[in-house]
């Protein structure tokens, strides 16, 4: 008995998609750049946001998993989701979704009006995007990279801080780079699987053509690349710094002792380029969070950003 209660726990949470929550982290941005990473407070707000964020966009998963569970049994992997499994039933399904909705919004609304009202347009966002523009060529592909914007926003919503317009470019221009890998990977694992038509798993797919997303991704691989270089030239971070300023001699040039964030463009190079690889090589592009946790290479590259943007911003005037 004991034994199938934890069987039904695991997949309520699998429901859930946790690994899918590390997209949330997007809400650590303002509070990151605007110098505010060690103020207890905001912290604190950030983290409840994350967790509110976290429960809302589950609550999505799991609408999408109902509206979309006869198109999931077609998928090679898909078809494993709890809903499309039969694991989980489909009232079951409501009755999670119920929960964890009114205690993501519960929080959201301790939180500020702000936020409160970023939660709610996301969660509209989510719905529009299952229940209608899924479907519709282009603008499924923005309004998946509106999701990931929005997280971004929520996060200044809750710091006070408002980024950079270059760093908001580089995040409008990588959801567009992440949302079209995601399709163009979708796209090609469907047509090497036997026994499944493009249609019947998503009408858009059969609109889109290989090269033709291979021209939007190096788009705004590029994009996100230029914008994130004129962001660290051009920005000036504030935050809690020390002073090193003896290992940096009078003779050197203005923009080596100042612009210290143009190093991060080194493992930022790094990533696109082996996220593209993940993609066309690996066709693994339509899952970002798996890419992310499996490929060691790429999360350390993004680690190593990461580490090297706190240090930069929070201990180097």
């Amino acid at each position: 008995m004991n034994k199938d209660l934890f069987k039904h726990i695991f997949y309520i949470v699998k429901l859930l998609r946790p690994r899918q929550w590390i997209k949330n982290l997007a809400l650590f941005a303002a509070i990151v750049f605007g110098g505010q990473l060690f103020e207890a407070d905001v912290f604190y707000n950030v983290v409840l946001g994350f967790i509110a964020f976290s429960l809302i966009s589950s609550a999505t998963y799991i609408i999408n998993d109902i509206r979309d569970v006869n198109k999931d049994r077609l998928h090679p992997f898909k078809k494993a989701r709890p809903i499309a499994s039969e694991k989980i039933t489909i009232n079951e399904a409501i009755v999670v979704f119920i929960i964890i909705l009114s205690v993501g919004f519960f929080l959201a609304s301790t939180l500020g009006s702000a936020f409160l009202i970023i939660g709610i347009v996301f969660l509209l966002l989510q719905l529009s995007y299952s229940f209608l523009v899924k479907e519709i060529v282009i603008f499924d592909i923005f309004f998946i990279a509106a999701g990931y914007i929005l997280r971004v926003f929520a996060g200044e919503a809750l710091t006070g801080y408002h980024l950079s317009v270059w760093l908001l470019l580089t995040t409008i221009s990588l959801s567009l780079f992440i949302a079209i890998g995601k399709r163009r990977s979708e796209l090609t694992l469907l047509r090497g699987y036997t026994g499944t038509k493009l249609q019947e798993v998503r009408q858009s797919l059969s609109h889109y053509s290989e090269p033709l997303l291979a021209a939007y991704i190096v788009i705004f691989a590029t994009l996100t690349l230029i914008f994130y270089s004129l962001f660290t030239f051009l920005e000036n971070p504030s935050g809690i710094k020390i002073s090193l300023d003896v290992l940096l001699p009078d003779f050197l040039p203005y923009y080596l002792q100042r612009k210290w964030l143009m190093i991060t463009i080194l493992p930022v190079v790094y990533a696109i380029m082996r996220y593209l690889q993940d993609i066309y090589e690996k066709n693994e592009g339509e899952s970002p969070d798996r890419v992310l946790l499996s490929d060691k290479a790429f999360l350390a590259s993004v680690v190593i950003w990461a580490l090297l943007t706190i240090f930069i911003i929070y201990f180097i005037r």
